[in-house]
């Protein structure tokens, strides 16, 4: 961040107002948005600033889910103090150990339980500040998955949609759409997976939940299990899967008449709609926003959609469109040479 940047010199005068002027700021990172975060050492403390452009990312809901999140017992950051006409926010410091960093096929399990147990509790939250949240209905799920067809397909891979095409897509789409409209809604995260806990020690922190919406019951479990950014086997997610599905029926959040395979298909089919969605998100990062290290976690999120998609005839046209036109254009090393070459010219 170079220091003549302005939101950096209103952030360190801001800081400075907030604490004192011994405070000293450095940056830590982005993430996959507008948003830019900092640690800040204060004498013996330290905190983390988040700097997020109002006009782009305004902080309120930030803040109301937060402190939605503390009610709840849930380990959250603590918004400390705010200036939400600038988008600063000082928060809590839950450290730098991101669930990811640690997991390994001996301790997946016991780390994901305890993610799943975390669920419980944030399924419960479908409010903030007195506000209900935003619901995810059809018309926000087709949004999302138009991000596929208009940042992949046709920005990064330049393909002419003819009508056949277009139809399968959208067959593929429907199905999608419906398969979130048959699930119960709870409280959803949205974004819920191993770069977004904290570990905090042997306790799991949540972050970047400002998007929480009332939404699908599977959302966030497929978004844990079948993670954007690494692969497990199956005999690993298979117990945890019927884990959650356990855990749903006990809580009285599953009717009697929704068996396991019934849960497995909502499972899945909302992988599916994540994964692609996630995909076009990533070359938009890329395109719009000069954040090419994502472009290289692509070939995973489409080849969870080619195995499970393959698993239902009803998707068998669009997978087979997706290998045959898509897939071979995606490979880790396509991507990777992009990624370099885009970050060489910034």
């Amino acid at each position: 961040m170079p220091l003549s940047d302005p939101r950096f010199l209103a952030l360190n005068s801001w800081i400075a107002r907030t604490l004192g002027d011994e405070a000293r700021v450095a940056l830590i990172s982005g993430d996959a948005s507008f948003r830019s975060y900092y640690r800040v050492q204060y004498l013996s403390q330290t905190f983390i600033a988040m700097d997020s452009p109002p006009d782009l990312v305004p902080v309120a809901p930030f803040i109301a889910l937060a402190n939605a999140y503390h009610d709840y017992g849930i380990l959250a950051p603590e918004v400390k103090a705010a200036d939400l006409s600038q988008g600063f926010l000082l928060l809590s410091d839950l450290g730098d150990t991101q669930l990811l960093e640690v997991l390994t096929l001996d301790n997946v399990g016991h780390y994901y339980g305890k993610a799943l147990g975390l669920l419980d509790k944030l399924q419960t939250i479908t409010s903030a500040a007195g506000q209900p949240l935003p619901d995810y209905d059809d018309a926000f799920v087709l949004r999302e998955l138009n991000i596929f067809v208009e940042w992949l397909l046709e920005h990064h891979l330049k393909l002419r949609l003819n009508s056949q095409t277009r139809q399968i897509i959208d067959n593929c789409f429907d199905l999608l759409i419906d398969n979130v409209a048959e699930q119960p809604k709870v409280g959803m995260h949205r974004d819920y997976h191993s770069r977004n806990l904290m570990l905090c020690d042997d306790e799991l922190a949540v972050i970047d939940f400002q998007d929480a919406v009332l939404g699908p019951i599977t959302y966030d479990v497929v978004s844990l299990l079948r993670d954007c950014y690494v692969r497990w086997p199956l005999d690993v997610v298979e117990p945890l899967l019927e884990q959650h599905y356990n855990q749903m029926r006990a809580l009285g959040r599953l009717g009697d008449e929704v068996n396991l395979s019934q849960y497995r298909r909502w499972f899945d089919l909302m992988g599916m709609q994540r994964h692609l969605k996630a995909a076009g998100i990533f070359c938009r990062l890329n395109y719009r926003d000069a954040k090419p290290g994502y472009l290289k976690d692509i070939p995973l999120t489409l080849s969870y959609v080619c195995d499970i998609g393959a698993q239902y005839p009803e998707f068998e046209p669009f997978v087979a469109w997706l290998r045959r036109e898509v897939m071979p254009q995606i490979t880790s090393d396509k991507l990777s040479q992009l990624a370099s070459k885009t970050e060489a010219l910034r």
